[in-house]
């Protein structure tokens, strides 16, 4: 005889079980962050965070090294770990401008003398994975080596990797292995297709795509093409398409924010300063000098690209202009995530949200 429900019972269940999978879709986003340091003042902040990733370890004659003023400000990060047991905390090697990458990919005893390594300093520290941040194979704007050959070099290292990484992780552990990657022409030395399968997830720089090297202002970390950008301007949106259609499951990819602003005066004053020649570029400023100094001060006005999903701040007394990610920004870029089922989120850096705003945008974005 089968059991029969009232229905208000049979309503609250499936409310329950509704709720239940929504809480088990959210908690499928990583939020993961890169650190150069950080002490969690707030502990929700920290609760709000899947992965942190130490920035950064270096190639030295072809090894993987950690300076000396590195290991205290790593031992500060795994020390989270007393607080959110099932925090994890990675290693990444490299950064722009720093080396090593190409020399130690050309031959078979250099990958595998750097991977061994890498695996060492994982399991010496306690850490949980690698993060390579080779910027970028086949590319030598940052002063860098760089070959026509790290394309197929690359994904041979990233597999002498995860090897040394499972061999140091021994039975029932998983290390785990990401890269930090960009699109457009900064990927024609990566082999896509090849290296997903070494990798846990591509961190996606989706941001500085207007920089120093840039010859007019737009925005650094757009989600999609502005009307006012020119036909070769990059995107968060054009990123994950590039990588999409290379053959990388969607789960893989980390959309990248920006916890900073990049400054350019004597900008001419068409579009309020938006995709405008300019005379100098002033630098970055992290989230919370954009609140105190910028953000709607000291004649500072906000703006919003309803097309790109992007702000950017206009000074039209001093013709500055100001290109970042805030709240709003951020929340568009969740939206995007859950939309093409994405693996999550990432950002540079949490040094630069010490009262976790940002995180807190990133992380209520994905519920």
């Amino acid at each position: 005889m089968a059991l029969r429900l009232p229905k208000f019972v049979l309503a609250l269940l499936a409310c329950t079980l509704v709720a239940a999978a929504s809480t088990a879709q959210a908690a499928d986003y990583r939020v993961v962050g890169y650190a150069t340091d950080w002490k969690a003042v707030h502990v929700r902040t920290l609760e709000r965070i899947d992965t942190l990733i130490f920035a950064f370890a270096r190639v030295e004659n072809g090894r993987v090294v950690l300076d000396a003023d590195a290991g205290p400000r790593l031992q500060r990060l795994l020390a989270l770990k007393r607080t959110k047991p099932s925090l994890k905390v990675m290693i990444a090697v490299g950064g722009w401008g720093a080396g090593g990458f190409s020399e130690a990919a050309a031959t078979a005893e250099g990958r595998e003398a750097f991977a061994r390594s890498a695996a060492r300093l994982v399991a010496e520290h306690g850490a949980d994975g690698l993060d390579v941040d080779w910027e970028y194979p086949g590319h030598g704007e940052s002063g860098i080596a760089s070959s026509p050959a790290d394309r197929t070099r690359f994904p041979l290292l990233l597999e002498a990797l995860r090897q040394a990484l499972d061999a140091a992780a021994g039975e029932g552990r998983h290390y785990a292995l990401s890269v930090a990657v960009a699109d457009g022409p900064f990927a024609d030395g990566v082999d896509i297709a090849a290296v997903a399968p070494w990798v846990d997830w591509f961190n996606l720089m989706t941001y500085d795509f207007v920089n120093r090297m840039t010859p007019t202002t737009g925005h650094h970390t757009g989600l999609y093409w502005s009307r006012l950008a020119p036909a070769d301007a990059r995107s968060a949106d054009g990123a994950v398409r590039q990588y999409l259609a290379a053959g990388v499951p969607p789960g893989k990819l980390l959309l990248g924010a920006a916890f900073y602003g990049r400054e350019f005066a004597g900008v001419k004053a068409d579009h309020d300063g938006l995709y405008q020649h300019y005379d100098r570029y002033e630098g970055e400023h992290p989230w919370p000098q954009l609140v105190r100094d910028y953000i709607d001060r000291n004649g500072f006005e906000r703006h919003w690209d309803a097309q790109a999903k992007a702000s950017w701040l206009w000074n039209p007394r001093t013709r500055r202009f100001v290109t970042y990610d805030d709240p709003r920004s951020i929340a568009a870029k969740a939206a995007y995530v859950k939309a093409h089922r994405l693996g999550g989120m990432m950002y540079w850096e949490q040094a630069h949200d010490p009262e976790g705003a940002l995180v807190d945008a990133i992380w209520e974005g994905l519920q």
